[in-house]
């Protein structure tokens, strides 16, 4: 976990650290007992201050969500579990009181197996005479608990029920509390989570059995992968990130995983100084489409030119009477032998290799077809093309058992797979696969060699050395065909520019994402189309080079409270 970072490294130039549990116990052990790489280094801040500082942080959301709801008069209520995260509502509890908010802690567990930090601030709260409950565990014995009649009497629930050190799925009576937070949620009442809804594993966003439904997230010190990814994501809420004093990790650490907010995403933004000129900007070569598919093709090449390259070429099976549906006047073609089913042929395969050598980048895949002549051409292509290489669709299915072809490359490759393709090219379930999306876009980037593009809500990029970059842009308007033929042309052009394979498909999924979100249709969720997409990349990214000249920090907001920073999201 290594060097010690100042406090602004995590957000740093916009890149958020996004932390797994075991990441974060190391680093609440290094913090604590000052053990950095096995040595005693001094620092021995005491677990106590940080459960001060992470309780603290919670008021101030608190009493925003209480002064936003019907039920303002109504106490505060914080349902503690018997670990730290407990310890931390017993905190926001004590500094409510303080403000003279009711306010009631009750602890789910027994106050004799709490940990020392949290049971000290448990005897506070007793040494007050606050309002309490204590419940030793919620099961059958407590049945006849009434959470529900509690709950309708309550302005503000804080969920300090369970953190990152969940593990199994929540059931039995603990199951019936949450279920009971949320249907009385669903009547008015707010809630606040601390770290992160209890039920949602912290490194996966997967639901252990059950999960809070959050209005706001206080995620403590770092976020965690879980809030990014859904349903995670969607359980959170808003999300704001509590920094109390917990070290950090080194920022440079080989698998590490990400979040760019837009600072960064617009720093990667490939220049357009006023001197240039087409030749400058790159020239992507599009191998797309096949009879039926040709929508394909077209997208693919004006998402390229959307996203900047300076030229385009558009190859397309050589077939009578062919005419592309909203066609890109501004991208050159090519013919090339085409099937008899109206796809690319073998013969194809040695015209696409010499178009290659003047081209800057090949983007291979969308519409192709599984004809086996078509199979058979992009095996060889794969093998055979020395330039930077972007795979999708067809083009992923034609490498299912294939991969070593890819691994043995040596230019950059990139492979955009939704996870239907990823569960085919990894030989498992599309269930199981999206079950922990970081590890399966890792695994596919480490048998492949490639940086992997595994589309989908919250987007996964990974390097084979297990760099991993979540994208926090995009929403269900993506969720309409073609949207993943324009992503392969942006991918296709930011390559072509210069940019690195990992920045290239990072920049990309977000910039994607960005021009999905600010259209009028991601609102609603359904009605866009991808020509619209395709066209809307301009104007998304001159936006995103406005919001950060206008922001301190681009991530959308320039809030500060002095323990609280906005965390980037939906």
């Amino acid at each position: 976990m290594g060097r010690r970072q100042t406090p602004t490294a995590p957000h740093r130039e916009g890149v958020w650290s996004l932390v797994t549990a075991a990441e974060m116990r190391a680093l609440d052990l290094q913090t604590i007992q000052g053990r950095i790489e096995g040595r005693i280094e001094g620092r021995g801040i005491p677990g106590e201050i940080l459960m001060e500082s992470a309780g603290r942080a919670l008021v101030a959301p608190v009493l925003s969500l209480r002064a936003e709801s019907a039920r303002w008069e109504q106490p505060v209520l914080a349902l503690c579990g018997a670990g730290n995260n407990g310890g931390d509502g017993f905190v926001a509890v004590r500094h409510l009181l303080a403000e003279g908010i009711t306010a009631e802690a009750v602890l789910v567990g027994d106050p004799d197996r709490l940990p020392n930090d949290a049971a000290a601030n448990w005897r506070r709260l007793v040494d007050l005479g606050s309002p309490r409950a204590a419940c030793r565990r919620v099961g059958p014995d407590d049945a006849g608990f009434d959470w529900a009649e509690l709950f309708d009497r309550t302005s503000v629930v804080v969920d300090a029920l369970f953190g990152t050190g969940l593990q199994r799925p929540i059931a039995a009576g603990m199951a019936r509390l949450i279920e009971s937070l949320n249907t009385a949620r669903g009547r008015g009442l707010r809630v606040v989570a601390v770290d992160l809804p209890s039920g949602i594993a912290a490194d996966t966003g997967q639901v252990l059995g059950a999960a809070v439904l959050a209005d706001r997230t206080v995620t403590i010190s770092l976020p965690k992968p879980g809030l990014a990814l859904e349903p995670g994501r969607s359980h959170a809420g808003r999300i704001e990130v509590a920094r109390v004093g917990i070290d950090d990790p080194d920022p440079a650490r080989a698998e590490r995983i990400e979040l760019w907010n837009a600072l960064a995403a617009a720093r990667h933004l490939p220049e357009r100084p006023r001197d240039g000129h087409k030749g400058r900007f790159g020239h992507v070569l599009v191998a797309a489409g096949s009879t039926g598919k040709w929508g394909a093709a077209s997208l693919s090449a004006r998402a390229a030119l959307r996203a900047g390259a300076g030229l385009v070429t558009l190859v397309l099976p050589d077939v009578p009477g062919l005419v592309l549906p909203n066609a890109c006047a501004e991208a050159m073609t090519e013919r090339v032998p085409a099937t008899a089913t109206g796809g690319f042929g073998a013969a194809a395969t040695r015209r696409i290799e010499e178009l290659a050598e003047t081209r800057s980048v090949l983007a291979l895949g969308p519409g192709l077809g599984i004809d086996p002549e078509t199979v058979g051409c992009v095996r060889s292509l794969v093998a055979s093309i020395d330039r930077p290489l972007v795979v999708d669709a067809d083009g992923l299915n034609a490498l299912v058992g294939e991969l070593a072809r890819v691994r043995r490359r040596n230019a950059p490759t990139i492979l955009t797979p939704h996870p239907g393709e990823a569960a085919r090219l990894l030989e498992t379930g599309t269930a199981e696969l999206n079950a922990d999306r970081i590890a399966s876009a890792r695994r596919l980037a480490s048998v492949s060699g490639a940086v992997v593009l595994l589309k989908g809500a919250g987007s996964v990029v990974a390097e084979p050395g297990g760099r991993v970059l979540v994208v926090p842009t995009g929403g269900p308007a993506l969720s309409s065909g073609g949207t993943g033929d324009v992503l392969t042309g942006i991918v296709a052009a930011l390559l072509a520019a210069g940019l690195d394979p990992f920045e290239a498909a990072g920049l990309a999924a977000w910039w994607h994402g960005a021009a999905a979100d600010g259209l009028p249709q991601s609102t609603l969720g359904f009605g866009l189309l991808a020509s619209e997409l395709a066209d809307a990349l301009p104007a998304a990214a001159r936006a995103l080079r406005a919001a950060v000249d206008e922001g301190e920090d681009g991530d959308g907001s320039s809030r500060r409270d002095g323990l609280s920073l906005r965390f980037p999201g939906p």
